[in-house]
């Protein structure tokens, strides 16, 4: 017997057979022809309605069971890509292959690659739904989207008029004990401004700054630990050594990902030469007030002052204010806290990069809320902080949140039977990040 054999011969049988057959298509995300194709022709063959919209987007229709016609229709949606990556040592082409999946004791594996079954079997179950003759429903829609691990741009891309229904269940979850109930939308808030630059005074030294260490993470899942952005922090060593001891950047570079929290910032700075000693002591007294805040949370932490030629061009003093002002001003972390879930972040934000560099000033910083006005709120505080120095202020990919509704008649449903086939109640959820 093959491997996928093994797999097929799972209960449910149907269920597990249907997820064999879809890892034998290609899949990756971006490139997901194959596999429309592939849920085109598995709708056509069944009789049903199929549809391919213009991203790539596939709905298949499922009249209702005898006796249901009446009822409202359900969406049941799942997303056909999925993260393609490998073993170092794997040989194994993506575009051309399926995926060699198996039985591993109680889990389905697969050789040297992703399995594919975020959200393979989801696309699965929603497969066995529409072959069955003996489930009872109502109109069922389903819904396959295209490229949800690189950037949801078939949700964004669906086009609405090809569904009917006002009751959505999504199939694509990590966890078997959870009901998820909203989600928190985004916008990006990019910022630039060009600023003078100038030959540094004589007598200055040159020093490295590097903030290190930090655990980032994701700027949503994460935002509420209380971890230490190193663009913060590295503005609070800068900006309470500037003025005294007329300390002037020269470069800056800070965080990466627009979606992680910044682990690490990186300054070039002089410093007057004649002030070096007192210089020093500050820095040290703020470098030791960061480290005791954050000791219990940050343990590899590390705040380092190298001493370097003094560069050649710094900031001029004017600009330097105003962006250091407008980088302390402006929002991170934590905005509002969800009324009615408990330990839900509502709205926060996230000041991802910073850099300074050949009289140019810019950051990248994404915002977001489950509400609509409350990512907006906090997008518009940003927005305010950086142009009142001046600043360019664009926002860009702002997509929507789902606001989470603990009394809505879907979710009473589900909680029901969830009780009824595990005796036990689910744990109802909402996340602080995007989702489809």
């Amino acid at each position: 017997m093959s491997k996928a054999n093994g797999i097929r011969q799972l209960s449910p049988q149907a269920l597990w057979s249907n997820f064999a057959d879809l890892n034998e298509v290609p899949r990756p995300s971006k490139r997901e022809e194959r596999v429309i194709e592939f849920m085109k022709n598995f709708g056509e063959s069944l009789g049903l309605e199929t549809t391919v919209d213009e991203v790539g987007n596939v709905v298949i229709k499922k009249p209702a069971s005898s006796g249901k016609e009446n009822r409202p229709t359900v969406i049941l949606q799942s997303h056909l890509d999925m993260v393609h990556q490998k073993n170092a040592d794997t040989d194994f082409d993506f575009d051309s292959e399926g995926i060699r999946s198996y039985v591993d004791g109680e889990w389905v594996a697969a050789e040297g690659t992703t399995l594919g079954a975020d959200n393979g079997i989801g696309v699965a179950a929603i497969m066995t739904i529409l072959q069955s003759k003996d489930i009872a429903h109502p109109p069922i829609e389903a819904l396959f989207t295209i490229d949800e691990e690189t950037g949801m741009t078939g949700a964004k891309g669906l086009n609405e008029k090809l569904l009917e229904g006002k009751v959505l269940l999504n199939l694509d979850s990590e966890e078997d004990d959870e009901l998820t109930i909203g989600c928190a939308g985004g916008i990006d808030t990019n910022t630039h401004l060009n600023y003078m630059e100038v030959t540094s005074n004589e007598g200055t030294e040159g020093f490295l700054i590097k903030v290190r260490g930090l655990k980032g993470g994701h700027s949503g899942l994460d935002i509420h630990l209380g971890r230490g952005n190193a663009n913060k922090l590295m503005n609070r060593l800068l900006y309470k050594t500037t003025y005294p001891y007329g300390l002037r950047i020269s470069s800056l570079d800070g965080g990466s990902l627009r979606n992680a929290i910044p682990r690490e910032s990186v300054a070039l700075v002089a410093v007057d030469g004649e002030k070096k000693k007192d210089f020093l002591k500050e820095f040290n007294a703020r470098k030791s007030d960061i480290e005791r805040e954050f000791s219990s949370i940050e343990l590899g932490l590390s705040i380092t002052l190298e001493e370097m030629h003094s560069p050649v061009k710094v900031m001029h003093a004017k600009d330097q204010e105003k962006v250091l002002n407008a980088i302390y001003a402006v929002p991170n972390g934590v905005w509002r806290m969800a009324p009615d879930i408990p330990d839900l972040v509502e709205t926060s934000s996230s000041l991802a990069r910073v850099a300074v560099k050949d009289g140019e000033f810019i950051t990248q910083s994404l915002q977001r809320s489950s509400i609509e006005s409350g990512k907006m709120d906090v997008a518009n505080a940003v927005r305010a902080a950086f142009e009142s120095i001046g600043a360019t202020v664009e926002n860009a990919g702002s997509y929507p949140g789902w606001a989470p509704n603990a009394g809505s008649d879907i979710l009473k449903v589900m909680e029901g039977l969830y009780q009824e086939l595990f005796g036990e109640k689910p744990h109802v959820a909402a996340c602080h990040a995007g989702l489809e």
